[in-house]
């Protein structure tokens, strides 16, 4: 089974939605969960709207390169069929028989041209035409056309003429003239004629289809340029006006057909939107119109996807013309018509395949609800809209949505109201930042100030320490000191003397490790909640050491004050503060006899003074 016609490199989609908008049968999907298009390649036609369209050229089509180098290096004998347009595409080549020689250099063993196959086609439907019973056909030359009817007018299928396209009529001649075993590749301005060719076998197979923009890539691959070769021209059987096929109604003057606007019975229409219109009107209107239909998505083949982007369409008209003259000024018409009599017993009839591609219409009530959400409740009944999102309606396109082809996303008057929205919040968004921001600044500018001051009260700090001769070290919840100062380092004797110097201060070195359990069981005991201790004496080596710990933060951080009794000034300091103690508590001891003995007086005088005046003669009470 053959790869999709076509794909999206997703690295490279810009998510414009062009492609979807495009897409004249919405055979491209929104995935809302992504945001991605999808091709969705059952209900592709191979029109190639997309890949012309998309601004990214994220958009490629099924190459053939590589299989039609593989079939011109097979040995088998390999004949390439042009398109009557290829004189339109190669402007820049002056001389078409330099045009058939550079072909050739490619390894091809004939190089024949369509026109031929478009005479003996365009013969099919005169033949058609000019026996008419009452029915009215679409002419089957277009591949995009045919695969649209196949998948969205199952119902007009009987109506497609039963006629082979001029690339299939032209493969059968070829089988024919060169044998059965001779390869064929197409080459031609169209993407869908790849998939078109897969539907053939035997005489009327093509093994490789060429647009001509693969076709300038092998030209450059192989360094092939007209400036080096001599004149070729293309193998018999040769066209007659059927190089006029790349115009629209090419065909109709090839056949000989009435297009007199009075009197004709053919209608001619060509490019996206008049396809569309002209086969709903064909579907619809038939019987008014009584009228046969030839019918090209693009224009004519002059502009097909498979072209170069940059071609003038009116330049492509005149160089398509200006080769058809040139060609029949001198033209063998009685070895054309010998041409066309032995192969008049070729089949040039084909059959065509629904292949129903329409999707069920979703309820009122969900319609109802998607125009709602975008605004465009009003439009519940209306049959307008601004087509920017690529349907002809706002209902049509609310049914896509409920149909998973389309997002909401591709309203623009939705999008641009969500936009603006977006950008008043986005705004109050940024003033909220731009204060948060400046709030932020002040609080970094004060942290900043507070890590100074942090700092230099740490300097602080330390360098008190370090004037302090009693020894000082604090801990953390782990037992690992983050402080100490050079006395510390002295109490605890030479290997720490040794640390010190590669880290200063001991910071990181476990307290476990440089003391002995009794002592540094003290510190986990503060750690733990226990109450400070306060001057405990601590046997240390062969020293008795005066030991304070007390807690800095609790059950985190202790530090203590470690002083070595043994040295003079601590025995200085330490028989000063014990003789304080002692004058402290013989004070003390003073005062409270002294209380006591003021206290015992003056009980004794009190009751000395009450014994003397019960001994006292009381006074007379005066007479009346």
């Amino acid at each position: 089974m053959a790869d999709p016609l076509f794909g999206i490199k997703k690295d490279k989609c810009i998510q414009c939605y062009a492609c979807v908008r495009i897409c004249p049968v919405k055979a491209i999907k929104v995935d809302p969960s992504t945001e991605f298009p999808d091709i969705l390649s059952e209900r592709c036609i191979g029109c190639g709207s997309c890949f012309r369209m998309c601004p990214a050229s994220t958009i490629h089509y099924r190459s053939s390169l590589e299989e039609t180098k593989a079939i011109l290096a097979s040995g088998n004998k390999v004949a390439a069929i042009c398109d009557p347009s290829i004189s339109g595409e190669f402007d820049d080549i002056t001389d078409y028989r330099k045009f058939v020689e550079m072909i050739r250099q490619l390894g091809f063993t004939y190089v024949s041209e369509a026109s031929f196959g478009v005479d003996l086609v365009a013969d099919q439907y005169r033949n058609l035409f000019e026996e008419f019973h009452g029915k009215y056909y679409i002419m089957s030359n277009c591949p995009a056309v045919v695969s649209f009817i196949e998948k969205y007018y199952p119902s007009l299928i009987n109506n497609l003429a039963p006629v082979v396209s001029p690339m299939i009529a032209t493969s059968k001649v070829v089988h024919q003239r060169y044998g059965n075993d001779v390869k064929t590749v197409f080459i031609g301005p169209c993407i869908a004629t790849k998939d078109e060719a897969l539907l053939y076998e035997g005489d009327g197979k093509v093994d490789s289809v060429l647009t001509f923009t693969e076709l300038r890539q092998l030209f450059e691959e192989f360094n092939i340029r007209e400036s080096q070769l001599e004149f070729s021209d293309f193998d018999p059987p040769l066209g007659y006006k059927g190089s006029l096929y790349p115009l629209s109604n090419g065909i109709i003057q090839t056949a000989g057909l009435n297009e007199d606007l009075l009197t004709g019975r053919i209608i001619t229409t060509e490019g996206r939107n008049n396809m569309l219109d002209a086969v709903s009107e064909f579907d619809t209107r038939i019987d008014t119109i009584q009228r046969h239909f030839n019918i090209f998505y693009n224009e004519g083949c002059l502009m097909g996807p498979g072209t170069s982007p940059s071609g003038k369409k009116f330049l492509r008209r005149t160089l398509v013309i200006d080769y058809a003259n040139k060609r029949l000024k001198n033209f063998d018409y009685p070895n054309w018509e010998k041409n066309k009599k032995d192969l008049s017993l070729l089949d040039f009839s084909r059959t065509f395949h629904e292949n129903d591609q329409r999707l069920p219409d979703p309820d009122e009530e969900v319609i109802h609800e998607i125009l709602k959400r975008i605004g465009k409740e009003e439009q519940l009944k209306n049959h307008i809209g601004c087509e920017s999102c690529g349907y002809t309606s706002c209902r049509e396109f609310a049914v896509a949505i409920a149909q998973g082809l389309a997002t909401t996303e591709m309203c623009q008057s939705y999008t641009a109201s969500n936009r603006q929205e977006y950008i008043q919040t986005l705004r109050s968004t940024n003033d909220k930042l731009a204060k948060t921001q400046a709030a932020l600044k002040d609080s970094e500018e004060k942290a900043r100030q507070e890590r100074e001051m942090e700092k230099q009260t740490s300097e602080a700090i330390d360098a008190m320490l370090q004037k302090l001769i009693s020894g000082v070290v604090i801990v953390d919840e782990n037992l690992r000191i983050t402080h100490s100062n050079k006395a510390f380092v002295r109490i605890l004797g030479e290997e720490a003397a040794m640390v010190d110097e590669v880290i200063p201060g001991l910071v990181g070195a476990d307290l476990k490790s440089l003391l002995p359990v009794p002592f540094y069981k003290l510190f986990s005991f503060v750690l733990s909640g226990g109450e400070d201790i306060e001057d405990r004496d601590v046997r240390f080596g062969e020293g008795v050491l005066s030991v304070s710990i007390f807690t800095i933060t609790k059950m985190k951080m202790v530090g203590a004050i470690i002083r070595d009794l043994y040295k003079p000034e601590m025995k200085k300091e330490q028989i000063v503060r014990r003789l304080s103690e002692v004058v402290d508590q013989n004070f003390e001891m003073v005062q409270k006899i002294a209380f006591l003995l003021g206290e015992g007086a003056a009980k004794t005088e009190k009751l000395l003074n009450s014994v003397i005046e019960s001994q006292q003669t009381p006074p007379k009470k005066p007479e009346i």
